[in-house]
Formats: structure tokens, sequence, C-alpha cells
């Protein structure tokens, strides 16, 4: 046996032959904690000319490379490029989808009529992508069309395919389902005697499945989940795979974004219908950039932030592009979607998108009653860290621990470092005023399990800033 405070690994205590024997014990070797390195994983539809098999993981790292494995102009491509843009030392784990075999392409058309009495130019935009072609004097309506679909068909990165007839361009979306129906198409000109008509596309039916994707995802290890549609019964899949993949058993934390440029009142139903602390609603209404890229590029500006209690205000989304004025939200209409789980987007100086407040979709607890509790996505993010930082402290101090009557003194001291460090980075506070609150007990029916209380005040962010000024004469 070895002797009290000390035991030992490779060391028999039955040893006879006399000698001196020493081994290496690294248990206490790291006393600091874990880093918070934030990571995605994107889930978006593939095309068939994409070489990753459909269903499976894969790192990506940079543009091309998403574009050759799941398809140029893709969902799953442009969610990709606009995460790279939007933080360039992302990480990302991107899982392609194949369209639904049920669903419906959408469709949009831009017709041109009239002859030009003039030089001027076409331009053409298909979500944040635009082409400019220039048109000469005495062209047609039908002349002009065929020129600017010979300029849009080289555009490879575009998420749709085009066909000329007769002066009307046809785009269709390479994708099946909702997904076209969310992309802003515009077409104007300044050729005197020319003028053109665009319709939006509203025909997208049916999206993919997610269920078996999300099931083959749910041993993944990223902090955060890029979700491309925003529809109920897909949410709420989602809901519940991060409730089950975040819970205690599986303790892998991650929360999920989903974008929208639609309504004010449309965002605040569906948070409402979601309700949940672990997924994030980014609106910005009238937004040339599709709601799945708008996502991607939140998602991995949250990533870029580590330090999980430090609050995403003022963050830009870099290649978002900004809508028109008349678009953005108000103040009033920023208040109204965080006081209803959705987060409002707005453009700052030098027509930047940022973040006004990043909340979850969390607004009611189960009975119905108004609940901030996870009202800031730096809460669950900070409880996740603190989560992380003793299990990994536990894993370390005791790997092939005892279970004796000091054991539990032994376990909330390592705990109480473990609280005192988060403290000092600023993502708890108050330790020494709730320590007595931290209880390590033996369980009553377990004789081989510990319990723990652990009180986490986690730090708020300094989000609003009141001051009254008095006239004094």
């Amino acid at each position: 046996m070895a002797s009290k405070n000390i035991s030992f690994e490779t060391i028999p205590s039955s040893i006879r032959k006399p000698g001196k024997y020493l081994e290496f014990n690294t248990k206490l070797a790291v006393r600091t904690l874990p880093s918070n390195k934030q990571r995605l994983e994107i889930i978006g539809q593939r095309m068939s000319t994409g070489t990753a098999t459909v269903g499976l993981p894969f790192k990506v790292f940079d543009d091309e490379t998403a574009a050759l494995w799941f398809g140029r102009g893709s969902q799953l491509h442009l969610m990709v490029r606009a995460a790279i843009v939007a933080n360039r030392f992302v990480e990302i784990t991107a899982i392609g989808v194949d369209d639904n075999g049920a669903g419906t392409a959408a469709t949009n058309t831009h017709t041109f009529t009239g002859t030009t009495t003039g030089a001027g130019l076409v331009t053409v935009g298909c979500g944040n992508q635009r082409i400019e072609v220039a048109i000469d004097t005495g062209k047609t309506a039908a002349q002009v069309a065929t020129a600017v679909h010979a300029e849009l068909i080289k555009q490879v990165n575009l998420p749709v395919t085009y066909s000329v007839a007769a002066g009307v361009i046809t785009a269709t979306n390479k994708h099946k389902g909702t997904v076209g129906n969310t992309i802003k198409m515009e077409a104007t000109t300044t050729a005197p005697g020319l003028a053109v008509a665009t319709t939006q596309p509203v025909n997208g039916l049916t999206d993919p499945d997610l269920t078996a994707t999300l099931a083959s995802a749910f041993t993944a290890t990223e902090e955060i989940l890029v979700v491309p549609y925003g529809a109920q019964t897909t949410l709420t899949a989602v809901r519940t795979h991060l409730n089950d993949r975040s819970s205690a058993i599986e303790q892998r934390g991650c929360v999920a974004v989903y974008a929208s440029t639609g309504t004010l009142s449309a965002a605040t139903t569906l948070a409402g219908q979601i309700n949940s602390g672990r997924m994030v609603s980014a609106l910005l209404p009238g937004s040339a950039s599709p709601g799945y890229e708008i996502a991607a590029a939140m998602a991995s500006v949250i990533a870029f932030e580590e330090d999980p209690a430090m609050p995403l205000n003022t963050l830009v989304l870099t290649g978002i592009a900004p809508p028109n004025q008349a678009s953005r939200l108000g103040r009033t209409e920023q208040e109204v979607c965080l006081a209803n789980g959705v987060t409002p987007l707005e453009v700052g100086p030098g027509e930047q998108v940022q973040i006004v407040r990043a909340v979850t979709t969390y607004t009611l607890n189960a009975e119905g009653v108004t609940d901030i509790s996870l009202l800031d996505l730096t809460t669950i993010r900070t409880l996740d860290y603190v989560r992380k930082a003793v299990r990994e402290r536990m894993s370390l101090r005791f790997p092939r621990g005892k279970l004796s009557s000091r054991t539990p003194k032994a376990v909330r001291s390592e705990i109480l470092d473990v609280l005192f460090k988060i403290e000092e980075l600023e993502i708890i506070e108050e330790v020494e005023a709730n320590k007595d609150g931290l209880l390590v007990e033996r369980d009553l029916q377990d004789p081989n399990r510990l319990d723990a209380r652990i009180p986490a005040d986690v730090v708020n962010g300094l989000h609003v800033f009141a001051g009254r000024i008095d006239l004094l004469l």
C-alpha cells in the first residue's frame, strides 16, 4: 500500500528488491484553463457535380475546395464562402445534403422590352452578386437579352442557371426547395428606350429532410451549427438535436444560427415557436444576401470571439449586403426583435452590416412566463465553457480516482481553483461570495458516485448605460 498522501501508478507497493524507483506524474502538470476555440459545422445542399460524399463531414479551408466538393454555386459552397469572408481564420466542417426529390426549383424572369435609342448599361443582380453589360444604341429587346445572357452564363458562382428566349431571361435555382425563394433577383437598365421587368422567385418547394443528417452528425464536436432553412419543422428538429448533443450526458455544447431577410413579424413568430436558449435567429430585412449566407457569416463572427462572456455588439458581418434605407430596422423594431428572441442586424458606419445584440430565441419558461435567464447568447456559451473547464480538470486530476471520505474535499478544492481562474478572465464573478454554495458530497444511493453543486455567476454584458444630467444654473 502507498503512503497516506502519495499514490503510485506504476510502482507496486510489493517490491522487495532494493533500488531507487521513480515514476512520472503528469496529473498535476496542467494548472491552466482549457482554450475555447470555436468551430463551425455547416449543413447545406450540394450539387451532383460535387465530389464529396453526401452526408459525410468534410473539413473545408477555402472557397475553391468547397466549390469542388459541393458544386460551384451550390448552397453549401456559398455558405462556406460567406463564412470565410466574414472570418478567414474560421475552422469549418461542412456536410452536404441532396435536394429533396419531390422538390421544385424556384424560377424567375427578367423580361426586356423596347429598342435602345442610346447606349447604356444593364445591371443584373442575383443575391449579392452583380454583373454589368454595356448596350449599344439600336438594340432590340431580344438582342439585349441575348447579350446579357451571354455574360450571365460566365458567372459560374451564381446559385442559378440561365436560359434566354424572345427577350426573356429565365433563372432557375440550382437546387430544388425554398432555398431559391430567399434569393433577391434584380435587373435595371440605363439605356434609353429599353425597359426590364423582374419577377421574384417564390415557387421553390420542399426542402431536404435533415433528420438523417442530424442523426449522423450527433457525435460531432463543433460548437456552432449553421442552419440554412427557416422552417419551423426543420428548426424544431435542430432544437432537439442541440438539446441532446449538449445534454449533461453528451456534454458537447453547441449553438445554432439561422437567418432571415423577411419581415419582422415572421421572424418573431418563428422565434417564439422555437424558444431555445441554444438557437439564434438573425434578421436583416431586404438584404440582397440570402438568409443562408447571413447565417454562415453570423456564425463565423460568433466563432471568432473565443471569450464566451464577451458581447458581440457591433461586430461586422463582412461580405453581407446592406439593405436599402427603407428596409432597415428602426430603433423600435430592434427593440421588438430583442424582446421576442430575434437578433437584429443593422447597417453601421461605412455601410457595413453589424450585430446589434446577439440574443437567443428563448423568451418563455415551461409555464409560459417571461424568462431572461438565457436571453443573451453569452450566457449559454459561458455555461458551456464552465462545464468544459470543470470536466477537463476532473479528468486531469482524477482519471482513476478513489472515492473515500477525503475525496469530496480534494474535488471541491480543484473545482474552486477552476472557478477562481475563470473569474480572473472575467467570464464568471463573485466566486468568493458564492463559494459556500459549492457543495461536493457522496451520493446517497450510489456508493461510487460523487455529486457537486457548482454556482456560476456569469459576467453580463454592458448593453445599456443610463444617466441623468441635472441642469445647474
